[in-house]
């Protein structure tokens, strides 16, 4: 298991990929070096096409079909063309795809990968089209003097000496605003995420191009409901059936919700081994939705596992959950994933599906509100829709002159806004719908840098890959071509996602009202947390690097003030970042 780095430099790029911990790989002499990573990853290579050399995290869902496409497009003449071998890896196949067609051949290409690319004086990233798989970079210096890192690990730019790096305070502020970081910045100053879909060119010089490869376009296609909800059948079983590991069990993760629901059901049907399905409890004095799981489960019939989470589990393990992420994610749901994962692995499989995705492409939660508001504003534009959009997270932003210091709150002063992260989403221009531009806004916010990287990151922690048919990328292609009256149709949610699946499962389950997981988050402060939020928030570490208000946080964890019912929520966003900020030693 292994992750990978990358230089572009005129000074020794193997010994600055050695300075970030790598193990360099062999590839042409010049100013690119290339080295994997020891952690938790499928990083492999170097894979070599001519004269451009690659490595990377890739994991391809439509193999055949790319290999059929190079031999398609013939060997006479073409770089990078010849005859595919028959051992070919994922990851040459991807940068064959790539030498041969550009960025059309990544736009070919499904599945979960983040590629450096060694081609000529540059050094190319490549992120997938959802972001299933994260990538970072930096650059020290300028000019004949500039130096470029690249990373799918955090750490490992921050080992770079190169790099004068420290904590980037906007990105403190996005974090308590959204519970995520939703866009190109990181806590740390200077290291940028590439966002997916895109194909990031690093020049010598030190300046950089961008190139969409690949992005949701929404299209008028204004055929019955009936044939909509029929294609869209179609590629949810193929999407489910290409991450189906061969000749082996898989794990599904069942909530009981319509998502993870028809993922458990497709699977069933379609994979010739067995399928075991995992959910989770937070002991009989919580509320729980096992209900539906264990209907779903007999329905389906699974082999079912119910994983009971003690909130003193919670608190031993919510420290090395949150070292796992490079970008931090205030959801009370990871240690609980981290559980599953371990649970999963132990039964000795190593692919587990999931049914994230339903929300953020079909129209779930949070739009209907922000419809409402558009029917009620009086003040046009997007930055209006987008400060709604802030609004309905009902996170820590609206806290933020009494949470953080008057030191930092000067500092941000000069900073941009975060609506300024959502607003080219929310603008009249590639998508006209409202409701269109707030599921594209999910998708590239929330999806990419919240789910997505939550569930590769704890999942690769366990040798597994997690994989979200949902998220299939015909499947969000097809979902904006579906007219938004049927993703969103009166106030049922996901209308046209549940007509395609409605044969497959209970009534029951497909015509439940969306509840989410009802975690005891407040529980948890008040108990078995208690005494590390306390140690956290208010000892020595917390104070000298001056980001919080001390009464503020003694006010909410006496639980005082107008916060409940949400109190615990805004806490474990605070304590998430403390962990965060003390496994990646960062100080003020």
């Amino acid at each position: 298991m292994s992750r990978w780095c990358a230089c572009l430099t005129a000074d020794d790029p193997a010994g600055h990929v050695a300075a970030m911990g790598g193990r360099p790989v062999p590839t042409r002499a010049g100013r690119h070096a290339l080295g994997l990573l020891d952690g938790p990853g499928a990083a492999a290579g170097p894979y070599r096409v001519g004269d451009v050399y690659a490595t990377g995290e890739v994991t391809l869902h439509n193999a055949p079909e790319l290999r059929a496409r190079l031999a398609a497009a013939g060997t006479t003449g073409a770089a990078g063309a010849g005859p595919v071998p028959r051992d070919c890896s994922d990851g040459e196949l991807l940068l064959r795809a790539y030498v041969r067609f550009g960025a059309a051949g990544l736009a070919a290409a499904d599945g979960m990968f983040a590629l450096a690319i060694a081609e000529g004086d540059e050094l190319v990233l490549v992120r997938d089209h959802m972001g299933a798989r994260t990538l970072f970079h930096a650059r020290a210096g300028s000019g004949d003097r500039a130096a470029w890192a690249a990373s799918t690990s955090l750490r490992a730019l921050q080992r770079w000496p190169a790099l004068d790096t420290g904590l980037h305070l906007p990105a403190v502020r996005s974090f308590l605003t959204f519970a995520y970081l939703p866009g190109r910045e990181t806590l740390l100053r200077g290291i940028h995420e590439v966002l997916p879909g895109r194909c990031v060119r690093l020049k010598p010089d030190g300046t950089s191009v961008e190139e969409t490869y690949w992005e949701p376009a929404e299209v008028a296609d204004e055929r019955p409901a009936a044939e909509h909800a029929r294609e869209l059948r179609e590629l949810l079983e193929s999407a489910t059936a290409r991450r189906l590991p061969a000749a082996e069990p898989v794990g599904v993760l069942l909530s009981g919700g319509v998502d993870s629901s028809l993922v458990t059901a497709l699977a069933a049907k379609l994979h010739d081994q067995a399928v075991r399905s995992y959910s989770i409890s937070f002991g009989a004095d919580a509320p729980n939705e096992l209900a539906y799981s264990g209907l779903v489960a007999a329905h389906c019939h699974t082999e079912h596992q119910v994983l009971t989470v003690p909130g003193g589990v919670v608190a031993a393990r919510l420290p090395e959950t949150v070292a796992l992420l490079d970008s931090p994610v205030g959801d009370p749901l990871t240690v609980p994933n981290l559980m599953l994962a371990e649970a999963v692995a132990a039964d000795g499989m190593s692919v587990v599906l999931n049914g994230e995705g339903g929300d953020p492409v079909f129209g779930g939660p949070k739009n209907l509100p922000m419809l409402i508001h558009e029917l009620h504003r009086q003040e046009a534009g997007a930055d209006s829709r987008a400060r709604a959009y802030v609004d309905s997270y009902r996170k820590c932003h609206s806290d933020l002159p009494v949470l953080l210091t008057p030191g930092v709150l000067a500092e941000l002063a000069q900073a941009p806004p975060v609506t300024d992260l959502l607003a080219p989403y929310l603008t009249q221009g590639r998508m006209t719908s409202l409701l269109n531009q707030l599921l594209h806004t999910n998708l590239r916010t929330k999806g990419a840098h919240h789910i997505l990287t939550k569930v590769e990151r704890i999942t690769a922690s366990q040798g597994l890959e997690g994989r979200a048919p949902l998220f299939d990328r015909a499947v969000v292609d097809h979902a904006f071509r579906v007219p938004p009256r049927l993703k969103l149709a009166g106030t049922s949610e996901k209308w046209i996602l549940k007509e395609a699946v409605r044969d497959l499962l209970p009534p029951t389950i497909v015509d439940r009202p969306k509840s989410g997981m009802r975690v005891p988050v407040q529980q948890w402060l008040d108990g078995p947390l208690r005494e590390l939020g306390h140690d956290l928030l208010l000892g020595g570490s917390a104070r000298a690097r001056g980001l919080f208000r001390e009464d503020t946080i003694r006010s909410w964890l006496r639980r005082e003030g107008t916060l409940l019912p949400r109190q615990g929520g805004k806490l474990w966003l605070v304590l998430t970042l403390e962990l965060w900020l003390r496994s990646f030693e960062v100080g003020a």
